[in-house]
């Protein structure tokens, strides 16, 4: 066998190895995974926009829907403007926005931000440690998370017919914060 079929026998059992290790890992029960009821974990972190720093913390005694972003992420460019839409809803009753930004680059995720501007602040990890806290496994992922700090919902990926199911899920904990 020549060098370059070597080489090409190389590359796909490489490739081949790495896919199968994937679906493994996509495929395996996330046993520790942060969900419904388990106290969210505290951070603090540099703002996108460079002013002061952003901590989960600051929103205690609200209602807060924690969402993790990249603009390499197609279904973000549909969450934002929703989640812009639920907070423009919502936020006199309480309900806060605070995103979490991964883009390595923070110059292509503030471009990505004056083409989708959203009201809301937004931190930035490029080094991933925020979601590592949160486990978080799938883009964007976001978590709902109440007044006293413990997640009550975690909401995976993004489509346009997710809204009407998270509206219920941030009147009944609005509701239930009276």
């Amino acid at each position: 066998m020549g060098r370059r079929a070597l080489a090409r026998v190389r590359v796909r059992g490489g490739a081949l190895l790495a896919i199968g290790l994937a679906l493994r890992l996509a495929a395996a029960p996330a046993a520790g995974a942060l969900g419904s009821g388990d106290a969210a974990p505290q951070f603090t972190a540099r703002s996108l926009d460079g002013k002061a720093p952003l901590s989960l913390a600051d929103y205690r005694g609200k209602l807060v829907y924690l969402d993790f972003w990249a603009s390499w992420c197609p279904p973000c460019l549909v969450s934002l403007p929703a989640l812009e839409e639920l907070r423009q809803e919502y936020a006199a009753r309480g309900l806060e926005i605070v995103a979490v930004n991964l883009d390595r680059d923070l110059e292509q995720a503030r471009r990505f931000l004056r083409k989708n501007p959203v009201g809301y602040p937004s931190a930035t990890d490029p080094e991933g440690r925020i979601p590592k806290s949160f486990e978080v496994g799938t883009m964007p992922t976001s978590f709902l998370i109440d007044r006293n700090g413990v997640i009550r919902h975690v909401h995976e990926g993004f489509r346009k017919g997710d809204l009407p199911a998270l509206r219920a899920k941030i009147e009944a904990l609005l509701g239930a914060g009276r």
